[in-house]
């Protein structure tokens, strides 16, 4: 039981942090880029389409523990489950 607890925790924790740490990634790529085309306008194409391809990475990663979110949740108990296991135990 204690194991379905920490597993439910840690899928509760797991997706936020990161898509904080995509969204910090997204913005600090998003600025450097635009650093560089304020810097060298005349590389701007280069530049973007680079920027484009790094925040497909960083959100692809996003999609993965987004998947991995729905797979592991698929081996937690039902609720009902639970209860009969709690009600078992006393």
């Amino acid at each position: 039981m204690l194991y379905f607890m920490g597993l439910a925790f840690a899928l509760g924790l797991g997706v936020p942090i990161a898509v904080i740490g995509a969204a910090l990634g997204q913005g600090k790529a998003a600025a450097a880029a635009l650093d560089g085309i304020a810097r060298q306008p005349e590389a701007s194409g280069k530049i973007q389409s680079v920027m484009i391809l790094a925040l497909a990475f960083i959100e692809s990663l996003v999609i993965f523990s987004l998947l991995v979110f729905f797979l592991i949740r698929g081996s937690l108990p039902e609720t009902s489950q639970i209860i009969q296991a709690m009600n078992a135990g006393k």
